[in-house]
């Protein structure tokens, strides 16, 4: 059996999130649709990087799966790309050791947040930002993230139902916002992230922004280790994951 790694980005608008579920269409089963039409049937599991929610966006996520096949490595893209859906797009593979694993082996996690910081909402990308109205301060978003840096417990920023075991001790490595016309984008990097994670620091920036919290929030936010403490958690549409690093 040869492991083949694939790298794709899909447009997570009218999927109920990344992981198969019993009712609502779902990334893991379309691809593992295509996979066993490739297949002669045959059901091929697949292992992601992590999952996305229902309405999340990914750029870069990354999967893995085992396969009987000889593909030559550079034709599994049009392969898949040929029985996959047009909200799905395999961006690159490569074959891959038999201990690679595309959960266990991440090393650091790229997400990005978009906002659209202006009166009216804009029709065409209304699924891919968060639509808001009221000015935001950039400049006191991009101070505010500097707090988040390092390892700390964001039980804070964590999902109330999440059921997450273990301690919610993460290490973010890089966090900014930067502003392009209308658009602000919120950047993250780190070695993992818990459940809404992202969604809930974007949402609480968001507020710092609007003024309704001070910049220096976050830091009291992180000691108090209560999800009450944060902001509200941003829209789904607004997030991508970006981007998958791994460990050599």
């Amino acid at each position: 059996m040869n492991r083949i790694k694939c790298t794709i980005s899909y447009d997570g608008t009218h999927f109920s999130g990344y992981q198969v579920q019993p009712n609502g269409r779902t990334v893991q089963q379309e691809f593992e649709k295509a996979l066993s039409k490739l297949h002669k049937d045959e059901v091929i599991r697949i292992i992601a990087s992590g999952r996305t929610d229902a309405g999340v966006h990914a750029k870069g996520q990354v999967i893995h799966f085992d396969t009987w096949l000889n593909i030559p490595i550079k034709n599994w893209p049009r392969a898949l790309n040929a029985v996959l859906p047009d909200d799905i797009r395999v961006i690159d593979s490569e074959e891959v050791a038999q201990e690679f694993h595309a959960r266990y082996n991440v090393r650091e996690k790229e997400y990005r947040y978009f906002i659209l910081n202006k009166r009216e909402h804009d029709v065409f990308t209304r699924n891919y930002t968060c639509h808001v109205i009221k000015q935001l301060d950039v400049e006191a978003m991009i101070r505010a993230c500097e707090s988040m840096k390092g390892e700390h417990d964001f039980t804070s920023f964590c999902a109330a139902n999440s059921g997450v075991k273990g301690d919610k001790i993460r290490t973010i490595y890089h966090a900014t916002c930067y502003q392009e016309g209308n658009r602000i984008v919120f950047i993250v990097k780190g070695n993992g992230f818990l459940y809404n994670m992202v969604r809930i620091l974007a949402g609480t920036l968001i507020e710092i922004g609007k003024h309704d919290r001070p910049i220096t929030d976050i830091k009291r936010i992180l000691d108090a280790k209560n999800r009450g403490d944060a902001g509200r958690t941003a829209p789904a549409q607004g997030l991508f994951l970006w981007d998958v690093v791994y460990n050599n």
